[in-house]
């Protein structure tokens, strides 16, 4: 405060305690507040039923099992029977292959937030894809069929561990946008 204003305020201190509100000020105020009529209604919080979260799931999981059956199907396709090479790399190649379409699809899910963001991700996935895509062809043909499924499982579980760290940084941005968020209301 200037130097002016606070003698200012302790000159005249006296004069300022003599002024008190009128009786019927509170009265007036309440006059001028809106009706609860007339007060802008509260948007409601969304909230979801029990129902719509189920048939939400159950629309996941069957896309997902729809997905899967395509691809075992893309695999007997390619002529070439996985378990028949060896069977305990044929389940791995199935549950790697599982989890990169289960990945997938929550990756999908920020297409419609933020389209940029999940066209860099799914840009990655698309080169890695091609590699594997690359592999499965080249299975029928090669002479050491064992390292190439081996190979193809490589680029599977370094899909799953890429999508992992895809929805990591996801969420963490997420979250940094909630925060932020958070902060101006509170401000």
């Amino acid at each position: 405060m200037s130097k002016r204003l606070e003698d200012f305020i302790k000159n005249n201190k006296e004069d300022f305690d003599e002024l008190e509100p009128s009786a019927d000020l509170w009265a007036k105020i309440e006059k001028q507040l809106p009706t609860q009529s007339e007060l802008p209604k509260k948007r409601e919080a969304k909230t979801f039923s029990l129902g719509f979260v189920l048939r939400v799931a159950a629309t996941v999981i069957i896309l997902m099992g729809i997905s899967f059956l395509l691809y075992l199907r893309s695999e007997k396709n390619a002529g070439v029977d996985l378990a028949a090479i060896n069977p305990e790399y044929a389940k791995q190649q199935v549950h790697y292959a599982s989890l990169v379409e289960t990945k997938r699809m929550e990756l999908k899910a920020i297409a419609k937030t933020d389209p940029e963001l999940y066209k860099e991700f799914s840009g990655e996935i698309a080169k890695m894809d091609s590699t594997y895509k690359k592999l499965n062809n080249d299975l029928a043909n090669s002479p050491n069929q064992e390292l190439v499924l081996r190979a193809m499982i490589r680029n599977l579980k370094t899909q799953t561990e890429v999508l992992n760290q895809q929805l990591g940084v996801l969420e963490q941005y997420n979250q940094m946008k909630e925060e932020q968020k958070n902060e101006t209301k509170n401000i």
